[in-house]
Protein backbone atom coordinates (compact mmCIF):
# COMPACT_ATOMS: atom_id res chain seq x y z
CA UNK A 1 0.00 0.00 0.00
CA UNK A 2 1.33 3.51 -1.12
CA UNK A 3 1.95 6.22 1.59
CA UNK A 4 -1.15 8.43 0.21
CA UNK A 5 -3.18 5.24 -0.09
CA UNK A 6 -2.29 4.23 3.48
CA UNK A 7 -2.87 8.02 4.54
CA UNK A 8 -6.25 8.60 2.86
CA UNK A 9 -7.11 4.98 4.47
CA UNK A 10 -6.35 6.45 8.04
CA UNK A 11 -8.36 9.48 7.81
CA UNK A 12 -11.20 7.62 6.42
CA UNK A 13 -11.32 5.40 8.92
CA UNK A 14 -10.76 8.39 11.34
CA UNK A 15 -13.51 9.74 10.13
CA UNK A 16 -15.97 7.12 10.49
CA UNK A 17 -14.83 7.21 14.24
CA UNK A 18 -15.69 10.83 14.94
CA UNK A 19 -18.85 10.06 13.39
CA UNK A 20 -19.92 6.90 15.98
CA UNK A 21 -18.15 9.10 18.57
CA UNK A 22 -20.41 11.67 17.59
CA UNK A 23 -23.63 9.76 17.55
CA UNK A 24 -22.44 8.38 20.95
CA UNK A 25 -22.98 11.32 22.65
CA UNK A 26 -26.62 11.90 22.14
CA UNK A 27 -27.95 7.82 21.33
CA UNK A 28 -27.78 4.78 22.77
CA UNK A 29 -25.51 1.90 21.62
CA UNK A 30 -27.84 -0.12 20.37
CA UNK A 31 -29.58 2.63 18.48
CA UNK A 32 -26.56 3.37 16.35
CA UNK A 33 -26.27 1.50 13.20
CA UNK A 34 -24.07 1.74 10.16
CA UNK A 35 -26.50 3.25 8.32
CA UNK A 36 -26.80 6.15 10.96
CA UNK A 37 -22.76 6.14 10.96
CA UNK A 38 -23.14 6.27 7.28
CA UNK A 39 -25.06 9.52 7.18
CA UNK A 40 -22.44 11.48 9.21
CA UNK A 41 -19.66 10.85 7.07
CA UNK A 42 -18.48 11.99 3.75
CA UNK A 43 -18.83 9.27 1.71
CA UNK A 44 -21.55 6.21 1.17
CA UNK A 45 -22.68 3.69 3.59
CA UNK A 46 -21.60 0.74 1.73
CA UNK A 47 -18.18 2.25 1.91
CA UNK A 48 -17.62 1.94 5.61
CA UNK A 49 -17.41 -1.70 4.78
CA UNK A 50 -14.15 -1.02 3.29
CA UNK A 51 -12.39 -0.26 6.67
CA UNK A 52 -15.02 -1.78 9.56
CA UNK A 53 -17.65 -5.12 9.00
CA UNK A 54 -19.31 -4.70 12.04
CA UNK A 55 -20.26 -1.59 14.01
CA UNK A 56 -19.13 -3.48 17.13
CA UNK A 57 -15.70 -2.94 15.61
CA UNK A 58 -16.13 0.74 15.08
CA UNK A 59 -16.87 1.10 18.74
CA UNK A 60 -13.44 -0.89 19.45
CA UNK A 61 -11.91 1.49 17.27
CA UNK A 62 -12.85 3.70 19.33
CA UNK A 63 -12.19 2.81 22.62
CA UNK A 64 -8.72 1.86 21.40
CA UNK A 65 -8.31 5.20 20.84
CA UNK A 66 -9.56 6.33 23.97
CA UNK A 67 -7.33 3.79 25.40
CA UNK A 68 -3.97 5.67 23.36
CA UNK A 69 -5.36 9.10 24.69
CA UNK A 70 -5.21 7.82 28.10
CA UNK A 71 -1.72 6.41 27.69
CA UNK A 72 -0.54 9.54 26.82
CA UNK A 73 -1.58 11.14 29.81
CA UNK A 74 -0.09 8.19 31.71
CA UNK A 75 3.27 8.60 30.31
CA UNK A 76 3.27 12.49 31.47
CA UNK A 77 2.86 11.41 34.79
CA UNK A 78 5.48 8.59 34.82
CA UNK A 79 7.94 10.75 33.57
CA UNK A 80 8.03 13.01 36.09
CA UNK A 81 11.22 13.83 38.00
CA UNK A 82 9.78 12.73 41.08
CA UNK A 83 6.33 10.66 42.17
CA UNK A 84 4.65 10.68 45.54
CA UNK A 85 2.30 8.18 46.12
CA UNK A 86 -0.17 11.26 47.22
CA UNK A 87 0.51 12.97 44.20
CA UNK A 88 0.21 9.68 42.22
CA UNK A 89 -3.37 9.50 43.23
CA UNK A 90 -4.00 12.41 42.30
CA UNK A 91 -2.70 12.45 39.12
CA UNK A 92 -4.15 9.33 38.18
CA UNK A 93 -7.50 9.73 39.17
CA UNK A 94 -7.41 13.48 37.24
CA UNK A 95 -6.31 11.21 34.06
CA UNK A 96 -9.85 9.49 34.64
CA UNK A 97 -11.96 12.33 35.29
CA UNK A 98 -10.41 13.78 31.57
CA UNK A 99 -11.40 10.55 30.20
CA UNK A 100 -15.23 10.43 30.65
CA UNK A 101 -15.73 8.77 26.76
CA UNK A 102 -13.06 6.17 27.70
CA UNK A 103 -14.90 5.05 31.31
CA UNK A 104 -17.88 5.56 29.04
CA UNK A 105 -17.32 2.35 26.45
CA UNK A 106 -15.53 0.61 29.34
CA UNK A 107 -18.69 0.45 31.12
CA UNK A 108 -20.06 -1.33 27.73
CA UNK A 109 -20.45 -5.25 26.75
CA UNK A 110 -16.89 -5.88 26.15
CA UNK A 111 -17.72 -9.84 25.24
CA UNK A 112 -20.58 -8.32 22.53
CA UNK A 113 -17.70 -5.68 21.29
CA UNK A 114 -15.15 -8.16 21.00
CA UNK A 115 -17.09 -11.24 19.70
CA UNK A 116 -17.73 -9.18 16.71
CA UNK A 117 -14.91 -7.96 15.54
CA UNK A 118 -11.98 -9.58 13.19
CA UNK A 119 -9.28 -11.07 14.84
CA UNK A 120 -6.72 -8.27 13.18
CA UNK A 121 -8.59 -5.78 15.01
CA UNK A 122 -9.11 -7.66 18.22
CA UNK A 123 -5.59 -7.81 18.36
CA UNK A 124 -4.63 -4.08 18.03
CA UNK A 125 -7.27 -3.19 20.67
CA UNK A 126 -5.65 -5.83 23.45
CA UNK A 127 -2.29 -4.29 22.00
CA UNK A 128 -4.01 -0.58 23.40
CA UNK A 129 -5.47 -2.29 26.42
CA UNK A 130 -1.99 -4.13 27.30
CA UNK A 131 -0.13 -1.12 27.07
CA UNK A 132 -2.22 0.69 29.11
CA UNK A 133 -1.30 -1.48 31.89
CA UNK A 134 2.36 -1.20 31.09
CA UNK A 135 1.42 2.75 31.86
CA UNK A 136 -0.13 2.38 34.70
CA UNK A 137 2.92 0.28 36.08
CA UNK A 138 5.75 2.73 34.59
CA UNK A 139 4.00 5.43 36.92
CA UNK A 140 3.86 2.80 39.73
CA UNK A 141 7.69 2.17 39.21
CA UNK A 142 8.35 5.85 39.74
CA UNK A 143 5.57 6.29 42.72
CA UNK A 144 6.47 2.77 44.34
CA UNK A 145 9.70 1.27 43.33
CA UNK A 146 10.66 -0.75 46.16
CA UNK A 147 7.68 -2.61 45.36
CA UNK A 148 7.80 -6.35 44.15
CA UNK A 149 6.52 -7.46 40.64
CA UNK A 150 3.57 -9.12 42.90
CA UNK A 151 2.72 -5.94 44.62
CA UNK A 152 2.16 -4.08 41.37
CA UNK A 153 0.27 -6.93 39.92
CA UNK A 154 -1.85 -6.47 42.85
CA UNK A 155 -2.56 -2.90 42.46
CA UNK A 156 -3.06 -3.41 38.73
CA UNK A 157 -5.62 -6.50 38.64
CA UNK A 158 -7.95 -4.17 41.79
CA UNK A 159 -7.84 -1.30 39.78
CA UNK A 160 -8.65 -2.04 36.50
CA UNK A 161 -12.01 -3.82 37.31
CA UNK A 162 -12.76 -0.67 39.18
CA UNK A 163 -12.13 1.77 36.86
CA UNK A 164 -14.64 -0.73 34.09
CA UNK A 165 -17.24 -0.32 36.40
CA UNK A 166 -17.14 3.93 37.41
CA UNK A 167 -19.25 5.10 35.01
CA UNK A 168 -22.78 3.81 35.69
CA UNK A 169 -22.05 5.30 39.50
CA UNK A 170 -21.74 8.78 38.25
CA UNK A 171 -23.83 9.12 35.21
CA UNK A 172 -27.45 8.75 36.57
CA UNK A 173 -30.28 9.68 34.41
CA UNK A 174 -33.33 11.29 35.72
CA UNK A 175 -35.50 8.10 35.73
CA UNK A 176 -32.37 6.17 37.40
CA UNK A 177 -32.53 8.69 40.28
CA UNK A 178 -36.07 8.78 40.15
CA UNK A 179 -36.19 4.90 40.82
CA UNK A 180 -33.73 4.75 43.22
CA UNK A 181 -35.48 7.41 45.35
CA UNK A 182 -39.01 5.27 45.17
CA UNK A 183 -36.72 2.04 46.20
CA UNK A 184 -35.87 3.97 49.14
CA UNK A 185 -32.15 3.59 47.76
CA UNK A 186 -29.72 6.16 49.84
CA UNK A 187 -27.37 6.35 46.64
CA UNK A 188 -24.62 8.70 47.51
CA UNK A 189 -23.44 10.77 44.37
CA UNK A 190 -19.64 11.32 44.12
CA UNK A 191 -17.41 12.61 40.53
CA UNK A 192 -15.19 10.61 38.55
CA UNK A 193 -11.94 11.89 40.77
CA UNK A 194 -13.90 11.51 43.63
CA UNK A 195 -14.33 7.61 43.33
CA UNK A 196 -11.10 6.90 41.55
CA UNK A 197 -9.29 9.06 43.89
CA UNK A 198 -10.53 6.88 46.73
CA UNK A 199 -9.94 3.97 45.52
CA UNK A 200 -6.03 4.65 44.71
CA UNK A 201 -4.94 5.53 48.07
CA UNK A 202 -6.66 2.15 49.29
CA UNK A 203 -5.07 0.60 47.10
CA UNK A 204 -1.70 2.15 47.42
Amino acid sequence: MSRGSATLTAERRNEIIDACERLYQTMNFKDITIIEIGKATSFTRTSIYNYFKTKEEIFLALLQREYELWIEELDKISTRESLSKAEFADELAKSLANRKQLLKLMSMNHFDMEANSRPENLVEFKRAYGNSLKAVGRCLDRCCPHWTDREKENFLYAFFPFVYGIYPYVVVTEEQRSAMEAADVNFVYHSIYELAHNCIEKLL
